[in-house]
């Protein structure tokens, strides 16, 4: 992930204060049991897509602007089956950063529920 420029409308990537919405916060939590999830995307495309997620593809990029997890498209998930993981021809996977491990930590330690 490069540093911020500061155009990007309140995502809280760069500042002291961070927002997170309720999926992302779901999906933070998620990665903090299993260490890895299955990412995949089009040959064309770099952003992130699955075809029973609508919404997913956003919350991975925002969480992955916000620095929170990394996107890599050169470890896929050996044995994943999902079929949106299947369907798609770039496969890779996702994991927590320091920071999202720290953030997670932190959600925890304040009891922070979903909004």
């Amino acid at each position: 992930m490069g540093h911020c420029s500061g155009n990007c409308s309140a995502c809280s990537g760069c500042g002291r204060a961070l927002e997170l919405t309720g999926k992302e916060m779901e999906y933070l939590r998620t990665l903090g049991q299993v260490a890895f999830l299955p990412v995949a995307r089009t040959a064309a495309d770099p952003a992130p897509a699955y075809p029973e997620g609508e919404d997913l593809p956003l919350v991975l990029q925002c969480l992955e602007k916000k620095g929170l997890i990394s996107l890599d498209y050169d470890l896929p998930l050996a044995g994943c089956r999902e079929p949106g993981y299947l369907a798609l021809p770039v496969r890779g996977s996702a994991a927590l950063t320091a920071r999202g491990q720290q953030v997670l930590e932190l959600m925890e330690y304040q009891g922070v529920q979903e909004p």
